[in-house]
């Protein structure tokens, strides 16, 4: 059964005061589908997760989430649509403990039947169990990310969102978090995913969408990516 929430944005357009970033995004992300946001650094796809969230308000455009229209609503709000955010820096709380990090803000608004707790969290992540009573700035970049990922599923989303998913990382470390979005992928959560790795991401994900200049230049299936090189070159100097 699927757990995942539905996301769509039509004709988003956002801007930094004068400043217009996003021109006219729209994507969409089906129950229970990963898909990733693909483009080289300032074509807007972080614009694009915090227009989503309601960091950003949109100048034009529509948002929705399972039926509920996001554009000017409060971040809080967004959040809990069933939105759940691993950030681009982690941003966890440096001076919580790894336990007070993942109860801080903790809930199964939406009732899912078998919610994520400190206990399933642990299991995906042992790591963070050895790591429990340690201050978050008293963990390595990788435990960090384990830890982001990890209160983010303790707020039982529906969608998840990791903004540059291994960014910094470690080669060990990049696989074992690879790992861990390939299991909650296939318990049916719908995932938007950003990352500089091409590789793991066409493994990863259903679809995927290139970002060039805040516009959606091409979208597609993983197969369909793999096939046409000549688009990861153009977009992405690979």
């Amino acid at each position: 059964m699927n757990v995942g929430g539905k996301l769509e944005l039509d004709g988003v357009e956002t801007a930094y005061g004068s400043s217009q970033v996003l021109f006219g995004v729209s994507l969409a992300v089906q129950p229970g589908e990963c898909v990733t946001l693909i483009g080289r650094n300032g074509m807007g796809k972080t614009t694009t997760i915090k227009s989503i969230m309601g960091l950003l308000r949109p100048r034009a455009g529509r948002i929705v989430m399972d039926g509920q229209p996001l554009v000017g609503q409060a971040s809080w709000r967004a959040a809990r649509t069933g939105l759940g955010l691993v950030p681009e820096g982690r941003q966890i709380f440096p001076n919580l403990s790894v336990r007070e990090n993942l109860v801080a803000t903790a809930g199964n608004r939406h009732q899912r039947a078998q919610p994520w707790t400190l206990d399933t969290v642990y299991t995906m992540f042992p790591r963070l169990k050895e790591r429990e009573r340690n201050l978050g700035a008293n963990l390595s970049g990788g435990e960090q990310q384990m830890l982001a990922i990890g209160r983010a599923l303790m707020t039982n989303p529906k969608l998840l969102i990791l903004d540059e998913a291994t960014e910094g990382l470690a080669p060990l470390i990049r696989a074992e978090i690879w790992s861990s979005l390939g299991r909650l992928r296939s318990t049916g959560l719908s995932m938007i995913v950003i990352d500089k790795h091409i590789g793991p991401l066409l493994n990863l994900a259903d679809r995927h969408y290139i970002l060039e200049k805040g516009r959606v230049v091409w979208q597609g299936g993983s197969d369909q990516l793999r096939a046409q090189p000549e688009v990861l070159h153009r977009y992405m100097g690979v």
